[in-house]
């Protein structure tokens, strides 16, 4: 039986790029959004018609823990139970912490890492039935050092970062494997943001000469994924040198 994987965030950039890697290994996906429902269908389109995978699509705000159960639900009456869980939706906040509002602050926590710990919780009890699974998170180079002016994007992925090793030690007996990716600058629609001047001074900045590419870190999710299964508990930082 083919395994499944359910992948957040994945209507664009760096979900979407994962999404193409895992169908292309032959993996039945769920792919969910919030918003942007075209695009996800778009994906599904493709995916399907490309790697004749089955694929589930799911519109959803993953800092509401109802719709996760929903969803959960819908992937337990389609596939059974999750093989492989990548937390990969996220938002950023540019601005002076002085500035943000309490409810900013909520809002970038609930979509960043509580919607980690809660997709976890749901899948976790199906990885335990069948002493296997992987979870893989999408973090970033501001959970391993911080960014001025991005405290609280930086604190979510520090906790992502805390929660990915500790979970790991506690799902290691039951052979499910917890590992992250660190991103760096990465090509996606959150990174548009810059102007060519400043894109050129990142560029400047990072010794690979350049910002990554979505398809790398699809890529390197897949080979953690279906690799090392000894490996557990790892951040892996991927920014072409820069931090």
């Amino acid at each position: 039986m083919k395994k499944t994987a359910l992948i957040t965030g994945a209507s664009r950039g760096i979900g979407r790029a994962i999404a193409m890697s895992f169908g292309q290994a032959g993996y039945n996906l769920v792919i969910t959004c919030s918003k942007t429902e075209t695009a996800l269908l778009d994906l599904a389109y493709v995916l399907e018609k490309n790697y004749h995978v089955d694929v589930l699509t799911s519109v959803g705000d993953v800092s509401d823990y109802h719709y996760l159960e929903q969803l959960f639900q819908s992937i337990a009456e389609r596939f059974g139970t999750v093989d492989v869980l990548i937390n990969n939706a996220g938002i950023s906040h540019i601005g002076l912490l002085s500035d943000m509002t309490i409810e900013d602050w909520n809002h970038i926590v609930a979509t960043n890492l509580t919607s980690v710990f809660a997709t976890s919780k749901l899948a976790i009890p199906g990885m335990v039935s069948k002493k296997s699974g992987k979870i893989l998170n999408i973090s970033s180079v501001w959970g391993n050092v911080g960014a001025s002016c991005e405290v609280a994007y930086s604190a979510c992925k520090g906790g992502v970062n805390s929660f990915t090793k500790a979970l790991a030690k506690e799902l290691a007996p039951s052979n499910i494997q917890v590992n992250a990716i660190a991103c760096g600058c990465i090509d996606t629609q959150m990174n548009a943001c810059f102007s060519d001047e400043e894109r050129f001074e990142l560029e400047e900045e990072i010794p690979a000469g350049r910002f990554g590419k979505p398809e790398e870190v699809g890529a390197l999710a897949l080979q953690i994924v279906t690799g090392n299964h000894y490996l557990t508990g790892q951040i892996i930082t991927l920014d072409g040198g820069w931090i």
